[in-house]
């Protein structure tokens, strides 16, 4: 349909597996299993619930007869409750026992919870493969001396493969927070209108032991451990302010790596792929433009900002609950996990092609590496010809700022080298300046930063999640 508004989260960024986690068809499915796990439970517990009528609702689990519950929403204006008659509709001998005791919340709120962990599981796995290709680039040039910027002024130089291993370690902050959310997972159960559980209390002619193993029977019963031990008629909306948090810090790393490599590719240094027959831009031909780095910084940025739809949601409810946050939390939750699952595709797709010019690379270090080896120049005088340290600090500053007017005011080439050379006090010739000035002296530890980074801390997490494939997902450029 063209006359009809489309998200573009769904259109044109998502994947086709975290469209389906926040689908209807999902939303619906979790409904029916929740049903079946609560008739379960509560036949388990001594209610007059048969297995026959079991039977039938796990047969009707799958099959939903979507126009049935839109056409009763259409008279009773209530989605649970459409979607409870067109259940009985199928399952006649079932549908006096579907949803007993329970109120809207109990498939609502469980299968939000649900679908959040499952679509927090599909960016664990996305966020490994991001990790594998940024690892293996790491590695790869991990011993390629680079300018390094600090306030993006030239500074001391490091190598690719170590400024590689600062996003990889954003990364893994990352993972840590999705893992510890994923361990905390809990149900909201049954807990009925206010949280107390009233209904089943009557239901088990006041028996409290049974109301508490209904819940942990329902955690079982749907892959969970537990269910939260107190509640009004819904979770906390904090939680969907802490899973909203895990993806805003995605997406901040997300948006870092982009802003570096939007940088990089302006300096002709590194870029992200480019297809054969991509269009970088309608009126320069010429031009490679970073859109993917470019897109990541603008899907992280609403990332970034609809996590405060979680602090606000979470900071306005009354009391045991109200339904403000319904419509909120319908546009804000989804959209969040569709954009960073757009992001991390992204980002796989750059690390695993991203194009380094070592030539480009060198150039630029070396036209900076003059006034960086003064320090090694300075000191190889002292030590080796006895001149006198303070002399030649104040001798070296005024050959800097001479050569640095020549490099900004006049356009020419940095000339230090040749100012020292010609200077007596050093006593050096330019061949024996050149000598000195090798880049990799002056990267430190950078190499066996990168390695023992690689080995230790990024390598024991690629194992543990050796069974996750790493996916080439398809890009709209």
């Amino acid at each position: 349909m063209k006359d009809t508004y489309e998200s573009p989260l769904s259109a044109r960024y998502a994947s086709k597996e975290m469209k389906y986690i926040f689908s209807p068809d999902m939303k619906f499915r979790t409904w029916r299993k929740l049903w079946i796990a609560l008739a379960e439970a509560e036949m388990e517990l001594g209610l007059p619930i048969t297995q026959e009528q079991i039977d039938e609702l796990k047969e009707h689990a799958d099959d939903i007869n979507y126009e049935v519950a839109q056409e009763r929403e259409k008279l009773v204006r209530h989605d649970v409750m459409s979607h409870v008659y067109a259940y009985g509709v199928q399952c006649p001998n079932a549908k006096g026992i579907i949803h007993l005791g329970a109120t809207s919340c109990y498939v609502g709120d469980n299968t939000d919870i649900i679908i959040m962990t499952e679509g927090l599981k599909l960016i664990r796995n996305k966020l490994i493969t991001v990790i594998r290709n940024l690892s293996k680039f790491a590695d790869e040039y991990k011993a390629l001396p680079t300018l390094a910027f600090t306030h993006f002024q030239p500074a001391q130089p490091t190598t690719v493969g170590k400024r590689a291993t600062l996003w990889l370690q954003e990364l893994l902050m990352d993972l840590e927070d999705v893992e510890y959310q994923l361990s905390k997972a809990k149900l909201l159960g049954s807990k009925g209108t206010t949280g107390t559980q009233a209904s089943f209390l009557e239901l088990f002619e006041g028996d409290h032991e049974k109301c508490k193993a209904l819940d942990k029977k329902i955690a079982q019963k749907m892959g969970y451990n537990s269910c939260f031990a107190v509640s009004g008629q819904t979770y906390s909306r904090k939680l969907d302010s802490q899973f909203l948090n895990v993806l805003a810090g995605i997406a901040q790393s997300a948006s870092k790596f982009s802003n570096d490599i939007r940088l990089l590719q302006h300096l002709k240094e590194v870029e992200e792929p480019f297809e054969k027959n991509q269009i970088g831009s309608s009126a320069m031909a010429y031009k490679r433009n970073p859109m993917r780095s470019e897109r990541i910084g603008s899907l992280s940025r609403y990332v970034m900002c609809d996590v405060l739809n979680g602090y606000f949601t979470t900071a306005t409810q009354w009391f045991e609950r109200t339904l403000d946050d319904s419509a909120n939390k319908r546009l804000s939750i989804p959209e969040a996990f569709l954009a960073v699952d757009g992001i991390l595709s992204l980002y796989a797709n750059v690390a695993d092609g991203l194009v380094v010019y070592p030539k480009v690379i060198e150039q630029r270090l070396r036209k900076e590496l003059p006034f960086m080896a003064t320090e090694n120049i300075m000191m190889d005088a002292v030590k080796y010809r006895g001149a006198d340290r303070q002399q030649l600090h104040e001798r070296i500053r005024v050959h800097s700022m001479a050569a640095s007017k020549v490099i900004k005011e006049e356009g020419g080439e940095n000339d230090l080298l040749e100012r020292i050379a010609n200077d007596e006090a050093f006593g050096v010739t330019l061949e024996d300046l050149e000598k000195i000035l090798q880049p990799e002296k002056y990267t430190g530890r950078a190499k066996e930063q990168t390695e023992d980074f690689l080995a230790e801390l990024v390598q024991p997490v690629l194992d543990k999640y050796a069974d996750i494939e790493s996916d080439k997902p398809e890009i709209n450029v």
